[in-house]
């Protein structure tokens, strides 16, 4: 999935011009200013696409498939205002969504759903395919599935002899500043794969991707016990908001 730019928003009122002032519903039918702004997003949406659309208008989206007879505009504020941005809102936790007010298990469904698709997606154009090779959409891969997270998550990308990706794999979770790992469980794993190499991926909520001295020692003991097993660590990527870190390319590996 490509980073789209980030929409500066300035605050808005609560009904935009477009909009009349909400009127009471009536049972079964939908009120005009209601359908009339969906049918113009939806409008705007399939001539212009998402680059079209602030952050907000896309959220408004998909929140319509979850609340059919409300103005989800307001709501579409609150979740950003939240989390920060669109990419946080889809990555919250379900329990996390539910402590905005408006939010019910219909609207973490819609969510999931978006967030799974982009998942999926983006793995599409890794998976089986040369990661070293693929370098860009595998860093993109990284970062829509991990950058906008609240909590440390560590993965393992293993890979076959001729580079190819053959699996991709969440080791642990952790807190917002760690994540317990296991070197010999990750390179135990390597051996029941068949792999022959593998990429460490984790996350740091914070953002900053400058790695701790846990980080390095960890990285090493895996590096050295895959050395010993005859596999490889091609790198450790440490991915933030926006931006990540090569163990490789920064001299630690």
């Amino acid at each position: 999935m490509s980073r789209d730019p980030h929409f500066a928003e300035a605050p808005l009122p609560l009904f935009a011009a477009d909009e009349a002032e909400a009127q009471p519903l009536t049972p079964g039918k939908l009120p005009s200013y209601i359908k009339d702004h969906r049918q113009r997003l939806r409008h705007r949406f399939m001539t212009g696409g998402a680059a079209a659309m602030p952050d907000y208008e896309l959220l408004e989206l998909i929140l319509f498939r979850a609340i059919p007879r409300q103005d989800v505009k307001p709501l579409a504020h609150r979740l950003l205002q939240t989390f920060g941005d669109f990419n946080r809102v889809l990555s919250a936790s379900p329990d996390r969504l539910k402590t905005v007010s408006g939010v019910g298990d219909g609207v973490v469904q819609e969510l999931k759903i978006v967030e799974a698709a982009a998942h999926r997606m983006a793995r599409s154009r890794v998976i089986n395919r040369p990661a070293l090779t693929g370098w860009d959409a595998l860093l993109d891969y990284c970062h829509t599935s991990m950058a906008h997270r609240e909590t440390e998550q560590f993965r393992v990308l293993y890979l076959d002899r001729k580079n190819i990706l053959i699996a991709d794999e969440e080791q642990a979770q952790g807190t917002v500043d760690h994540v317990p790992v296991y070197p010999r469980e990750v390179v135990k794993r390597a051996l029941e794969l068949n792999a022959s190499a593998l990429i460490l991926v984790h996350n740091h909520p914070s953002g900053d991707a400058t790695p701790s001295e846990a980080d390095i020692d960890m990285t090493q003991q895996v590096s050295d016990a895959a050395a010993a097993l005859g596999l490889t660590l091609h790198d450790h990527l440490i991915v933030g908001k926006g931006q990540e870190l090569s163990f490789r390319a920064s001299g630690y590996l």
